[in-house]
């Protein structure tokens, strides 16, 4: 068997197409989960019990169940629910987003309780409420030191939206699966989305590594 080259050069702008979705699927999740993961890694270590045993079902649910079925609960059992159809755009973003913000939630869980509690002791010292120690000490440290952190939730979240296609949407994988049905020639497809994929993913993780070179520089100047 020939490796038709023609096919993946033919093939390549739809899959690029296919890959701009996927990007920007997985950056608006990770800013979502980024959001509601700062609030909820706090809430798990508050002072309020409430808010501590929300954002622990809210965690417990989203880690311990596949990313797949949320999917399918965020736009099949909604609908039935609230009575208005899903947007499978909306969808995604938010089943996408509520998964990584489980993930993100202990992200910053664990970057907060290694900022030493003498930061804590200092802003309050300084006349500071709670609340302002956390936003302009606890948290900007902490953020520093979770970068690798959320930049390995990127990738992943990367990888795991083609489950997305579940519902019609086109990103990258589903347009190789596309793409497959008409031509029959998965060896050059799958290949192709591999290497898009791989090169997504390198870009990322050399870009993580540049911010958590550039925060490191700054601290010690």
């Amino acid at each position: 068997m020939d490796f038709n080259f023609d096919l993946v050069v033919q093939s390549f702008p739809l899959l690029l197409l296919g890959a701009g979705i996927t990007i920007k699927i997985t950056a608006l999740s990770v800013a979502v989960g980024i959001i509601i993961g700062l609030f909820m890694g706090i809430a798990r270590i508050g002072r309020i019990k409430i808010f501590r045993w929300i954002a622990a079902v809210y965690v417990d649910f989203f880690r311990g169940t596949p990313l797949l079925i949320q999917i399918f609960l965020v736009y099949f059992a909604l609908p039935l629910m609230t009575g208005q159809r899903s947007d499978p755009y909306v969808a995604a973003i938010s089943a996408c987003g509520l998964n990584s913000g489980a993930y993100v939630a202990e992200i910053f869980r664990s970057g907060i309780q290694s900022i030493d509690k003498g930061q804590m002791e200092a802003g309050r010292s300084l006349g500071m409420t709670w609340v302002q120690t956390m936003r302009y000490i606890v948290v900007p440290q902490a953020f520093k030191r979770v970068i690798p952190q959320l930049g390995n939730e990127f990738i992943a979240l990367l990888k795991d939206s083609s489950l997305v296609s579940v519902i019609g949407f086109e990103e990258l994988t589903r347009r190789g699966q596309l793409i497959i049905a008409k031509t029959y020639a998965s060896v050059e497809i799958w290949t192709c989305v591999a290497i898009i994929y791989l090169v997504m993913t390198l870009t990322i993780s050399r870009f993580v590594a540049f911010l958590e070179w550039r925060f490191a520089k700054d601290d010690r100047h």
